[in-house]
């Protein structure tokens, strides 16, 4: 027997361990540990790849099916949401930069302006993505810059991200800053406006976004210079993409002049992502133009502009077969194994869970809130980890007599950060070709370092351990460790 059909039958049987062998005294419902099964079966296939990465996608309906675990239309309702239309949309719209050769030309164009050397490369396209991420939705982040960048490694003949090992890290860590981004401010996205309902809901006056900002810094700061170094750890101050500042400038000046057609291709997605980025401004005068719309407005329009030549810009007959539908797919089947882990009532046994172990405040309560946060964010999406999770933290600090604002703050660390899965937004770049096992390799080593070097736990642990080239650097003993409620949020 091959070990890809060993890996096929691992996956089914993942889900029925789970479904006979998770005690009921945790789980009582058979539809709470099907949906935990369906996580694990869903992980298992994306990781190993015994099957097409987008076929791995429908299993949530496919097992709800069989399985009931909560209503199918509300499992179904995720393949086509607001996401999934954007991320269709701005699709298209990076499918007419190679049919009009814009993308090379924004390619050169970028390595003039940047440079070859790969950690300045690495670093640029993180911390675009980190800075857009702190005002805009993830998702919109993610979708538009990813095509841009791999344009450009397709220009540098990286294109094949699968065996690219400066396309996976490139890719990876767009998505890593997107979802760093976030946390930033409460703009970041829905996950960070439910933490703010729950925090004006607490103090019973609104909440202002600054507050947010200051709390956070310290943290985001941190968190920047870890994903930073993680990031470059295994890459020589002297490696580059080939080339140089000036041969890129030299090749920029080579192309012909711009065409109307790349002019078009250029000014729709600009558009697009303009209005996206500045929804803000006009949400009241056209409340239903939201970033998803915008971006198939203008896919639309790319269907109805005549070429120079008189032939349209775009025929669906081209564009359907360089649209990355696995991408969307991946995104589609996140969402809705999210559903199933919410709508079974699986997340909330799990916040019963913690609720039921007894803890009493301090940094072991940080860690277990960090801890379920951050890996239920992983298989589910942002915003319905933070929708179950914060009311249940909430609710476990207050049983303790304490002040729950600061465990709400803690939490949200958890719910924006996510590494190991291709959910929500991380399913972007698999779409490109991005490998799960890659992601899982890098991610479980950046979830074990933010969860155990929050920023805020230093100043409440007893002990601080430092590590430095895979070892053990040094072991800090803090006699005076504050309590969580004594740290200035």
């Amino acid at each position: 027997m091959t070990k890809q059909r060993i890996y096929l039958l691992i996956g089914p049987l993942l889900f029925v361990l789970c479904c006979l062998a998770i005690p009921e005294s945790a789980f009582p419902a058979l539809a709470e540990r099907a949906a935990i099964g369906t996580v694990a079966w869903m992980a298992f296939w994306w990781v190993t790849a015994p099957i097409d990465y987008a076929v791995t996608a429908f299993l949530p309906i496919a097992i709800n099916a069989i399985v009931t675990m909560c209503d199918m239309s509300a499992v179904i309702s995720n393949y086509a949401s607001e996401t999934i239309l954007l991320l269709l949309g701005a699709s298209i719209l990076t499918v007419s930069w190679e049919e009009t050769g814009l993308d090379k030309r924004i390619a050169a164009s970028l390595l003039g302006l940047i440079g070859d050397n790969l950690r300045i490369q690495l670093i640029f396209w993180f911390m675009l993505s980190t800075v857009l991420s702190a005002i805009l939705p993830n998702a919109v982040v993610c979708a538009t810059i990813t095509p841009i960048a791999v344009s450009m490694l397709k220009y540098i003949g990286e294109g094949d991200i699968e065996h690219s090992r400066i396309g996976s890290k490139l890719l990876l860590y767009i998505a890593y800053g997107a979802g760093l981004g976030g946390l930033t401010s409460p703009l970041g996205g829905a996950m960070n406006l439910v933490t703010v309902d729950y925090l004006q809901q607490l103090t019973g006056k609104e909440y202002m976004y600054i507050s947010w900002v200051i709390r956070f810094l310290p943290i985001m700061i941190t968190l920047l210079v870890i994903n930073i170094v993680f990031m470059i750890r295994d890459v020589k101050k002297s490696e580059s993409l080939g080339g140089s500042k000036e041969y890129f400038r030299n090749e920029y000046k080579k192309f012909p002049p711009m065409s109307i057609e790349e002019k078009i291709s250029l000014g729709l997605f600009a558009v697009a992502t303009i209005l996206a980025f500045t929804r803000q401004f006009y949400q009241t005068l056209l409340p239903g133009l939201k970033p998803a719309y915008v971006f198939i407005i203008c896919a639309i329009l790319s269907f109805l502009i005549t070429r120079s030549d008189g032939e349209r810009l775009m025929l669906w007959k081209s564009v359907q077969t360089k649209i990355i539908w696995e991408m969307i797919y991946i995104f589609a089947g996140g969402l809705a194994v999210g559903t199933l882990i919410n709508e079974s009532g699986a997340a909330e046994r799990i916040g019963e869970l913690v609720s039921g172990m007894g803890l009493t405040g301090g940094v072991t309560t940080v860690f277990v809130i960090v801890t379920v946060t951050l890996l239920m964010s992983d298989v589910t999406s942002n915003t319905a980890t933070a929708a179950v999770a914060i009311p249940i933290v909430i609710s476990i600090i207050k049983g303790m007599n304490l002040n729950p604002i600061p465990y709400v703050y803690i939490a949200s660390v958890g719910v924006n950060l996510s590494y190991m899965l291709p959910t929500s937004i991380r399913a972007i770049p698999v779409g490109y070709g991005l490998q799960p096992k890659y992601m899982l390799k890098e991610g479980w080593k950046m979830t074990v370092i933010i969860i155990t070097h929050n920023a805020a736990i230093s100043l409440i642990a007893d002990k601080i351990i430092k590590f430095k080239n895979g070892g053990v650097d040094e072991i800090i003993i803090n006699k005076n460790p504050k309590r969580v409620e004594d740290v200035e949020w």
